[in-house]
């Protein structure tokens, strides 16, 4: 819409002879150019991804588009040289102007007949790249060829320019020019948008048919209103593509941000419980051990076993024990309220929880708010004597580091493995179990400058 209300404002104006701006048709083919490289160079990126022919031929147009160009403006009179470049003759830069303006709605039009055919299939992933090559090699040589027509053999061509003015016979040939534009507009409108792409190709046809109709139809020659205006609609036509594409790659990149994190979170993840798995554990516990070292600061790890389990899956099934687990699991992470604390499976009816910038005592009163939180459940259990419900007996360890401050870059280097922690943990739990059960043992640990695990 409003592009129909500027139109209708410049047309009746089209033929008001403006000042002659030289540098504007260096300045607005240079930056046409760029952009249909750069969209050439896009859809190129997505055919070789989506090995979709009719991607090929638009890219192929968008490529011809920005080569046509090129050869405009060096032959334009005036810009380079008094007559134009490349032995360019007083015919020559309107009738190019004639072929890159019709050339283009062809592939347009070739585009639009692909995509609702059935021959739009997808190609083998091997044959993309060498499509790409050729296909580029073949758009380089029609417009070489019809470069050549265009400058040496100029005298054969009709006579569509006079100086800056148009003679009557451009306007039968604007007007198969302004006929395929409109051809290739309403081959897509009536193909039916089916992506973004096609939605803004309508609307680039749409601008194609205002620019050749406000500077070469309803215009009188250059440097004309309509002769300045058509070309800017030009330009936006020629960026509407590029910034569709480039808004579709920002989507793609942050859809495939979200399904890496998505993915990470899954890898992350213990399938059955939901909370973290062992994988993530080890990489987090190894992580803030080395943070623990560097700034002194104590790490708890509790290490939590469902008492007899076995017996209670062996009595209820494992879809029952499978049921339990993740009611424990929860319980758990419920019962640790910190953002930096982790619970995670460790393997079968084993959990960890890693509790960073934790003291023994504050380890100790977490594992008992764990433990009471898994007996508060009330899951009958049945499977063992004497144990009507189930419970987690744990162990409990927390390391604080000793060393000096003048041999903390040295305590960085020689760091003892995080897994002594997982083994003192594993000790005090046995310690629980052999105790009875359904209880907590705690160890405190430190780790002096020579850099090894002892009993507080």
């Amino acid at each position: 819409m409003l592009s129909v209300v500027i139109f209708l404002v410049a047309a009746p104006f089209a033929k008001v002879q403006l000042q002659r701006v030289w540098a504007f048709i260096p300045a607005y083919e240079s930056a046409l150019v760029i952009c249909d490289l750069v969209t050439a160079s896009l859809l190129f990126g997505q055919f070789h991804s989506f090995h979709v022919r009719s991607l090929y031929v638009l890219a192929c147009g968008y490529l011809f588009t920005a080569l046509t160009a090129c050869v405009h403006l060096l032959t334009f009179p005036g810009v380079f040289d008094t007559g134009g470049m490349l032995g360019a003759g007083p015919q020559t830069t309107a009738w190019l102007y004639m072929l890159w303006h019709g050339g283009f709605p062809l592939f347009v039009i070739a585009y639009a007949l692909l995509r609702r055919s059935a021959t739009d299939d997808v190609l083998p992933t091997r044959r993309t790249s060498l499509m790409i090559v050729l296909g580029a090699l073949l758009v380089l040589a029609v417009v070489v060829a019809l470069a050549l027509v265009a400058t040496r053999y100029h005298d054969m061509l009709p006579n569509i320019m006079t100086a800056d003015r148009y003679t009557p016979f451009m306007l039968s040939v604007v007007g198969t020019v302004w006929c395929l534009s409109l051809l290739a507009l309403v081959v897509l409108w009536y193909g039916g948008a089916r992506s973004l792409l096609d939605l803004w190709l309508v609307v680039v046809m749409w601008v194609w048919v205002v620019d050749v109709a406000l500077s070469a139809m309803l215009n009188g020659g250059r440097f004309d209103v309509g002769f300045y205006v058509g070309r800017l609609y030009g330009l936006l036509a020629s960026s509407f593509v590029l910034m569709v594409l480039l808004a579709e790659s920002g989507m793609m990149y942050s859809s495939l941000l979200d399904m890496m994190e998505r993915l990470r979170r899954i890898n992350l993840t213990d399938g059955l419980t939901g909370i973290t798995n062992r994988r993530a554990f080890d990489a987090e516990l190894l992580l803030e051990w080395r943070r623990a070292l560097r700034g002194h600061a104590p790490l708890a790890l509790l290490m939590i076993d469902v008492d007899y389990f076995k017996a209670y899956n062996d009595t209820h099934g494992h879809v029952a024990g499978d049921s339990c687990l993740r009611a424990v699991a929860q319980a758990l992470a419920g019962a640790s309220h910190r953002a930096g604390d982790m619970v995670a499976r460790y393997g079968g009816e084993e959990f960890v929880a890693l509790l960073p910038q934790t003291g023994l005592a504050d380890a100790e009163l977490i594992a008992q708010r764990m433990r009471l939180a898994v007996a508060d459940l009330g899951i009958p259990h049945g499977g063992a004597a004497g144990w009507p419900q189930v419970t987690v007996s744990i162990g409990v360890v927390s390391a604080s580091c000793r060393a000096p401050d003048a041999e903390a870059g040295q305590a960085a280097q020689q760091q003892p493995p995080s897994t002594l922690l997982v083994e003192a943990a594993d000790k005090a739990l046995y310690v629980a179990k052999s105790s009875g059960r359904n209880r907590i043992s705690a160890n405190g640990l430190r780790v002096q400058d020579t850099h090894a695990l002892h009993p507080a």
